[in-house]
């Protein structure tokens, strides 16, 4: 199976030497990494190992990631389709699917209407429904309920969003934490957040200084003269604040590319979390964020100005959420989330938000508008040249 890998590798123009295959099978077959070894198995444990083994120059790291990750997707891609699958995981409930001709009819109510008429419809609704207009329901055009559409409704009884329209979400929600421990893929990243360091000397002197100790002792006849230097510190100070959940879903993957890569090279980082838009507080551990919160006051007053702020998220919900009192899907803020995000780029001059979604679809979205408007057009995309460009911009 081994040998596919190697031609992989070889395909993709990398250096790999028979000698060095040879050497990657015997550290399997003495159990470095495997089911022979003292760990549990892991896939990154073979990667790091047949990293090690078979490239010598760090330059080639990026056309092996990529071969890796092609061969062991072809590898993963073998399944066995004879076992029978449960009908209750193809069991789905009514979902209505209209034509852009029919979506076009629906007309939305506005904030005030659509509150007023969700209540009276808690007083007059006795029993399940399904499929209409009006009532709260399933598989409808009602904006009221779930797997219907509606171009401005609220959310209720839903497992994942369909179409981004909620205004708000009745249901309680948990989100996973970012996972700041990513490798693969983050290479890149941490190339471009380095435009951003900004070294410092402080501390003891424990590092030896080569050029002046070689300039002192020649300086001395030759009798050796040590000199030391405090250590090189990345003075650089980041205060990150990062949307999870809801559509954010989407953009895992590289969000925790990037929070893994900003945890490695930022040695003064603070990080937050927040949903859809910032309001008065935020959290750190989403499995706590209701019972461990952080007044976004407090984080204003505790970082000076020497932090850099650093939203990330892809600033697609609806407009109420960030011009509306009341307007969070969660909750009922009493500030508009416009209101905070002008406290926040206010407090931390030097800001910028970098944005998942891809750039092409940002006209499409009226949230993303309204953002860019409030924090200056200072939105970049989360590819390389965009990174590039924001920490451009901060090192200003």
């Amino acid at each position: 199976m081994l040998i596919d890998f190697f031609y992989t590798l070889r395909s993709a123009k990398l250096p790999v030497s028979v000698k060095e295959y040879l050497s990657l099978l015997e550290a399997l077959k003495a159990g470095v990494v495997g089911p022979n070894s003292e760990d549990s198995y892991k896939i990154d444990d073979f990667y790091y190992l047949s990293r090690c083994t078979l490239v010598k120059d760090e330059k080639h790291y990026d056309k092996f990631d990529q071969a890796f990750a092609t061969y062991f997707k072809g590898v993963e891609a073998v399944t066995d389709f004879t076992q029978d699958i449960p009908l209750e995981w193809l069991r789905k409930n009514l979902e209505l699917d209209l034509s852009p001709e029919e979506k076009a009819k629906i007309e939305k109510m506005g904030w005030d209407k659509l509150m007023e008429t969700l209540k009276k419809r808690f007083e007059e609704q006795k029993e399940r429904h399904e499929g209409g207009s009006k009532w709260i329901g399933t598989g409808g055009t009602s904006p009221f309920g779930a797997y219907g559409y509606n171009p401005e409704g609220i959310r209720i009884g839903q497992a994942k969003s369909r179409n981004k329209s909620a205004v708000k979400v009745w249901d309680q929600r948990a989100f996973k934490d970012y996972d700041d421990s990513q490798e693969l893929g983050t290479r890149n990243i941490k190339v471009a957040l380095r435009r951003l360091r900004k070294f410092a000397r402080e501390g003891h002197a424990d590092e030896l200084d080569l050029a002046d100790t070689i300039r002192s002792t020649a300086a001395n006849a030759g009798y050796l003269d040590i000199k030391m230097v405090p250590e090189r510190h990345n003075n650089v100070k980041v205060l990150l604040l990062m949307d999870v959940g809801g559509s954010m879903d989407e953009h895992v993957q590289r969000v925790e590319e990037l929070f893994s890569a900003s945890k490695s090279e930022f040695k003064h980082l603070e990080f937050y979390y927040f949903h859809n838009c910032v309001y008065d507080f935020m959290w750190k551990h989403n499995r706590r964020r209701y019972t461990e919160k952080f007044s976004t006051w407090d984080v204003i007053r505790k970082y000076n100005k020497d932090y850099k702020l650093l939203f990330i998220g892809d600033a697609t919900m609806s407009p109420y959420e960030i011009l509306q009192p009341g307007g969070s899907v969660e909750y009922s803020n009493e500030e508009a989330g416009a209101v905070w995000l002008q406290r926040l780029t206010n407090a931390f001059p030097k800001f910028a938000w970098i944005n998942p979604e891809p750039q092409g679809l940002w006209e499409y979205r009226q949230s993303i508008s309204i953002v860019q408007q409030l924090v200056g057009q200072r939105m970049f995309p989360l590819t390389l040249k965009g990174l590039e460009e924001t920490m451009r911009l901060l090192s200003k």
